[in-house]
């Protein structure tokens, strides 16, 4: 198959990101709702948090189970470890050192008087715009180990488990999609198609290329590696994204919206196993 047929695949399950990305132009919403809206996001992102840790730690496993067949196999062992912790603390880091460069321009722009209340909400609070491309920046990191699944599987000859990957992604990308749109809708500006255009390809985008790469280069260590760098990535979208909540929500609300994405996640993931079984 060539090239800009793989790409294709990849396109099919990342794009779908964009289906989700309208919300954020929603307006008229009470802060009870944006709050459970960021909740349910939050809580989507916590199922694709342990979901990308436990496949990460797949091959850890196997490699520990192979522990006593010889030095090689501890040598497999600590490589698999030292690329999965390496790839935990860059995802994290990463992220975090650019959200604190977008803050720093945001209070250098800020101006004394009447801007002093706004380099305080600075301080304490992400800009929605921000917010959202640290999401879609997280997702991105995640979208691309989707995407050298879907390479791997198909290079491997595995052509139905292959589509129902697409399926599967596909459909997760689209609450993925409303994962970077919920703190915009909950903002006073209305983010523009261009805004929302370039967080959909910094969020989908990846799938595509992992997609093609995974077809060419199967490799465990690149699959471990990067599945780290997006949980790395993803812990730090979440720790954001609670901060917002535990401001619009109530416990209560808080607790149910985080219950409700976790579900959405986890019952996507059961059918897509489902379906491949």
């Amino acid at each position: 198959m060539s090239q800009a047929a793989i790409a294709a695949i990849g396109a099919a399950a990342g794009f779908s990101i964009f289906l989700g990305l309208p919300v954020a132009r929603l307006r008229g919403l009470t802060p009870r709702v944006q709050g459970f809206l960021n909740a349910l996001a939050t809580g989507v992102l916590l199922f694709l948090l342990w979901d990308i840790l436990s496949k990460a730690n797949q091959p850890i496993d196997a490699a520990l189970g192979r522990l006593r067949q010889g030095p090689a196999e501890v040598r497999v062992l600590a490589t698999l470890v030292a690329l999965f912790l390496l790839g935990l603390a860059t995802g994290l880091v990463a992220l975090t050192l650019v959200n604190q460069a977008v803050m720093n321009r945001l209070r250098r722009q800020a101006r004394p008087g009447p801007g002093a209340a706004i380099a305080v909400a600075i301080r304490t609070a992400p800009n929605p715009r921000s917010l959202a491309l640290m999401i879609a920046i997280g997702l991105g990191l995640h979208n691309f180990s989707e995407g050298l699944a879907i390479g791997q599987s198909f290079s491997a000859g595995l052509l139905s488990f292959t589509a129902v990957l697409v399926i599967g992604f596909g459909l997760h990308n689209i609450t993925e999609g409303f994962g970077i749109a919920a703190p915009l809708a909950s903002g006073e500006q209305v983010p523009s198609w261009r805004f929302l255009l370039m967080a959909g390809m910094i969020g989908g985008g990846p799938t595509l290329i992992g997609t093609v790469i995974g077809f060419n280069i199967v490799s465990t260590w690149t699959f471990v590696l990067f599945l780290a760098l997006a949980a790395g990535a993803v812990i730090y979208v979440i720790n954001e994204m609670l901060a917002v909540c535990r401001r619009m929500d109530t416990p209560s609300a808080l607790a149910l919206g985080l219950l409700c994405g976790f579900f959405a996640g986890y019952g996507t993931d059961l059918l897509l196993t489902y379906l491949g079984s």
